[in-house]
């Protein structure tokens, strides 16, 4: 029987990406939000009641989660200066890109602790480190994602459960098109060691190499999908 991963957000950019990398070798369940996508389960991870019920739906159809991949995620609906920002959207991202894949996890490692096994992705970013004073929300929500994910590794290595963190920097995906062209010139000026905007295969292929367990002894580590950008020089 094909091990089974559950990817959130899996109906377009770096979801799409890891669903397709993984289907050669896992039963894949991907979740869409407002994207109806074939074979897909609906998930919002702002709702509080949606995790329980997508996970209801999973129990009556497989005998676990081999492989959760939290990559569910929005941005801002309007890039404010901090000083301008609402609190209507620090709640509603908070919620989606913190509260959301928190409490989901909470929900699966329950369930991989009764089969005594599974491994744990959390899609993050290199906003939990970089500060946006524009988009002060998706920072926060990431830099807590990036906690969530020590808390995780701490609390499931005990029991064989490796829990991961991805940091991807500036990927090709919707959710940067509107400012595309920006950082497209940043990076021709410099900003990456390796002068290319990353591709969502970037991302999926390091999901691949913890689905194949190359990296079970590594859990709490955090892996740069970033060209580089988390590098300091002079």
């Amino acid at each position: 029987m094909r091990p089974t991963a559950l990817v959130t957000g899996g109906s377009r950019g770096m979801g799409r990406a890891i669903v397709e990398e993984l289907r050669s070798t896992h039963e894949v369940v991907g979740t869409y939000r407002s994207r109806q996508c074939a074979g897909m389960l609906e998930y919002d991870a702002g709702d509080p009641g949606s995790g329980a019920r997508l996970v209801e739906l999973l129990r009556e159809r497989f005998a676990g989660i081999d492989l959760l991949v939290n990559n569910a995620a929005m941005a801002p609906g309007e890039r404010r200066d901090i000083l301008e920002a609402t609190r209507e959207s620090f709640d509603e991202i908070l919620a989606a890109n913190l509260r959301g894949p928190y409490f989901l996890t909470q929900e699966i490692a329950r369930w991989m602790l009764e089969r005594g096994s599974g491994r744990i992705v959390f899609i993050g970013s290199i906003s939990s480190f970089t500060a946006s004073t524009n988009r002060g929300d998706y920072c926060m929500g990431k830099a807590g994602l990036s906690m969530a994910v020590k808390l995780f590794a701490a609390r499931l290595g005990p029991h064989g459960i490796p829990v991961f963190e991805i940091q991807p920097g500036i990927v090709r995906t919707d959710m940067i098109a509107p400012v595309a062209a920006m950082y497209e010139a940043k990076i021709a000026d410099g900003l990456l060691p390796q002068r290319r905007m990353g591709e969502p295969e970037d991302v999926a292929k390091v999901v691949r190499a913890i689905a194949d367990g190359k990296l079970d002894y590594c859990t709490g580590q955090v892996i740069h999908a970033d060209g580089g950008f988390h590098l300091r020089s002079l």
